[in-house]
Protein backbone atom coordinates (compact mmCIF):
# COMPACT_ATOMS: atom_id res chain seq x y z
CA UNK A 1 0.00 0.00 0.00
CA UNK A 2 2.31 2.34 0.91
CA UNK A 3 4.59 1.54 -2.50
CA UNK A 4 1.00 2.69 -4.34
CA UNK A 5 1.27 5.85 -2.85
CA UNK A 6 4.74 6.89 -3.56
CA UNK A 7 3.92 6.04 -7.16
CA UNK A 8 0.90 8.43 -7.12
CA UNK A 9 2.71 10.76 -5.12
CA UNK A 10 6.11 10.74 -7.88
CA UNK A 11 3.32 10.62 -10.93
CA UNK A 12 1.70 13.93 -9.45
CA UNK A 13 5.40 15.66 -9.01
CA UNK A 14 6.31 14.72 -12.39
CA UNK A 15 2.97 15.78 -13.64
CA UNK A 16 3.64 19.37 -14.05
CA UNK A 17 7.69 18.49 -15.67
CA UNK A 18 5.29 16.69 -18.48
CA UNK A 19 3.26 19.56 -19.09
CA UNK A 20 5.93 21.72 -19.23
CA UNK A 21 7.41 19.68 -21.63
CA UNK A 22 4.67 18.53 -23.78
CA UNK A 23 2.50 21.15 -24.09
CA UNK A 24 3.29 23.18 -27.26
CA UNK A 25 3.13 19.46 -29.13
CA UNK A 26 -0.29 18.98 -27.76
CA UNK A 27 -1.17 22.48 -28.72
CA UNK A 28 0.13 22.29 -32.28
CA UNK A 29 -1.92 19.31 -33.13
CA UNK A 30 -5.07 21.18 -31.52
CA UNK A 31 -4.82 24.16 -33.33
CA UNK A 32 -3.74 22.99 -36.64
CA UNK A 33 -6.60 20.36 -36.82
CA UNK A 34 -9.63 22.86 -35.46
CA UNK A 35 -7.57 26.31 -36.81
CA UNK A 36 -9.46 27.97 -33.09
CA UNK A 37 -6.89 28.79 -30.41
CA UNK A 38 -9.62 28.73 -27.61
CA UNK A 39 -10.99 25.15 -28.88
CA UNK A 40 -7.37 24.17 -28.94
CA UNK A 41 -6.29 25.34 -25.18
CA UNK A 42 -9.99 23.61 -24.54
CA UNK A 43 -8.60 20.69 -25.98
CA UNK A 44 -4.99 20.89 -24.73
CA UNK A 45 -6.21 21.26 -20.99
CA UNK A 46 -8.85 18.28 -21.42
CA UNK A 47 -6.42 16.21 -22.69
CA UNK A 48 -3.74 16.71 -19.65
CA UNK A 49 -7.13 16.50 -17.62
CA UNK A 50 -7.14 12.87 -18.71
CA UNK A 51 -3.60 12.29 -18.41
CA UNK A 52 -3.78 13.20 -15.15
CA UNK A 53 -6.46 10.53 -14.23
CA UNK A 54 -4.22 7.94 -16.82
CA UNK A 55 -0.81 8.52 -15.69
CA UNK A 56 -0.66 4.80 -13.68
CA UNK A 57 -1.38 3.14 -17.23
CA UNK A 58 1.49 4.94 -19.13
CA UNK A 59 4.63 2.76 -19.52
CA UNK A 60 7.37 4.70 -20.83
CA UNK A 61 8.36 8.53 -22.55
CA UNK A 62 7.31 6.88 -25.93
CA UNK A 63 4.14 5.56 -24.44
CA UNK A 64 3.49 9.18 -23.23
CA UNK A 65 3.95 10.80 -26.35
CA UNK A 66 2.23 8.69 -28.22
CA UNK A 67 -0.78 8.54 -25.97
CA UNK A 68 -1.11 12.02 -26.01
CA UNK A 69 -0.80 12.54 -30.00
CA UNK A 70 -3.85 9.59 -30.25
CA UNK A 71 -6.02 11.38 -27.16
CA UNK A 72 -5.57 14.65 -29.07
CA UNK A 73 -6.08 13.72 -32.32
CA UNK A 74 -9.35 11.62 -31.19
CA UNK A 75 -10.52 14.65 -29.04
CA UNK A 76 -10.04 16.89 -32.15
CA UNK A 77 -12.31 14.55 -34.23
CA UNK A 78 -14.96 14.48 -31.76
CA UNK A 79 -15.15 18.01 -31.28
CA UNK A 80 -15.32 18.32 -35.27
CA UNK A 81 -17.96 15.94 -35.44
CA UNK A 82 -19.96 17.91 -33.04
CA UNK A 83 -19.16 20.97 -34.87
CA UNK A 84 -20.83 19.71 -37.98
CA UNK A 85 -24.02 20.71 -36.37
CA UNK A 86 -22.99 24.40 -34.96
CA UNK A 87 -22.22 27.23 -37.05
CA UNK A 88 -18.58 27.54 -38.59
CA UNK A 89 -16.43 30.71 -38.19
CA UNK A 90 -14.20 31.42 -41.42
CA UNK A 91 -10.74 30.85 -40.95
CA UNK A 92 -9.83 34.70 -42.27
CA UNK A 93 -11.50 35.35 -38.63
CA UNK A 94 -9.15 32.76 -36.82
CA UNK A 95 -6.04 34.49 -35.09
CA UNK A 96 -3.24 33.51 -36.31
CA UNK A 97 -0.52 31.74 -33.95
CA UNK A 98 2.58 33.50 -32.48
CA UNK A 99 5.40 31.58 -34.24
CA UNK A 100 7.48 33.78 -36.98
CA UNK A 101 6.23 34.31 -40.13
CA UNK A 102 7.85 32.50 -43.03
CA UNK A 103 8.46 33.62 -46.15
CA UNK A 104 5.53 32.33 -47.93
CA UNK A 105 2.34 33.59 -50.35
CA UNK A 106 0.14 34.14 -47.95
CA UNK A 107 -2.97 33.77 -50.41
CA UNK A 108 -1.41 30.36 -51.37
CA UNK A 109 -1.15 29.36 -47.90
CA UNK A 110 -4.60 30.75 -46.48
CA UNK A 111 -5.73 28.85 -49.47
CA UNK A 112 -4.09 25.89 -48.25
CA UNK A 113 -5.34 25.85 -44.91
CA UNK A 114 -9.11 26.18 -46.10
CA UNK A 115 -8.79 22.95 -48.35
CA UNK A 116 -7.15 21.41 -45.38
CA UNK A 117 -10.17 22.48 -43.47
CA UNK A 118 -12.43 20.91 -45.73
CA UNK A 119 -11.08 17.80 -45.68
CA UNK A 120 -12.93 14.89 -43.44
CA UNK A 121 -11.28 14.35 -40.28
CA UNK A 122 -9.53 11.00 -40.45
CA UNK A 123 -7.75 12.50 -43.37
CA UNK A 124 -6.91 15.80 -41.81
CA UNK A 125 -5.37 14.22 -38.85
CA UNK A 126 -3.35 12.56 -40.87
CA UNK A 127 -2.32 15.39 -42.90
CA UNK A 128 -1.71 17.76 -39.68
CA UNK A 129 0.11 14.82 -37.64
CA UNK A 130 2.11 14.29 -41.07
CA UNK A 131 2.98 17.29 -41.94
CA UNK A 132 2.84 19.57 -39.08
CA UNK A 133 3.97 16.94 -36.37
CA UNK A 134 6.37 15.87 -39.65
CA UNK A 135 5.78 12.41 -37.97
CA UNK A 136 6.64 8.91 -40.27
CA UNK A 137 4.00 6.82 -41.18
CA UNK A 138 4.25 4.01 -38.69
CA UNK A 139 4.46 6.40 -36.09
CA UNK A 140 1.12 7.99 -36.97
CA UNK A 141 -0.23 4.25 -37.45
CA UNK A 142 0.87 3.40 -33.58
CA UNK A 143 -0.81 6.74 -32.78
CA UNK A 144 -4.08 6.35 -34.63
CA UNK A 145 -4.17 3.16 -33.92
CA UNK A 146 -4.46 1.86 -37.45
CA UNK A 147 -1.66 -0.49 -39.37
CA UNK A 148 0.79 1.39 -41.63
CA UNK A 149 -0.66 0.43 -45.12
CA UNK A 150 -3.89 2.70 -44.20
CA UNK A 151 -2.09 5.44 -42.96
CA UNK A 152 -0.83 5.40 -46.20
CA UNK A 153 -3.35 4.68 -48.56
CA UNK A 154 -5.38 7.24 -46.95
CA UNK A 155 -2.96 9.97 -46.91
CA UNK A 156 -2.47 9.30 -50.52
CA UNK A 157 -6.35 9.55 -50.95
CA UNK A 158 -6.61 12.92 -48.85
CA UNK A 159 -3.14 14.27 -51.19
CA UNK A 160 -4.81 13.45 -54.32
CA UNK A 161 -8.30 14.80 -52.83
CA UNK A 162 -6.35 18.23 -51.87
CA UNK A 163 -4.51 18.02 -55.22
CA UNK A 164 -7.68 17.72 -57.50
CA UNK A 165 -8.76 20.94 -55.32
CA UNK A 166 -5.77 22.73 -55.69
CA UNK A 167 -6.31 22.73 -59.38
CA UNK A 168 -9.75 23.53 -59.43
CA UNK A 169 -9.04 26.67 -57.69
CA UNK A 170 -6.09 27.57 -59.37
CA UNK A 171 -8.14 26.99 -62.67
CA UNK A 172 -10.68 29.17 -61.56
CA UNK A 173 -8.31 32.39 -60.62
CA UNK A 174 -6.95 32.05 -64.25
Amino acid sequence: MAAAAKAVTIGRAGFEEIVRERQSMVFSIAYHFLHDRAAAEEQAQEVFLQLYKSLGELESPEHLTRWLRRVTSNRCIDVCRRRKLMPRIGLDEVPEPSIPARATDPLLSRAIRRMVASLPEKWRALIVLKYQEEMETEEIARTLGMPAGTVKSQLSRALDFLREKASRVLGEIS
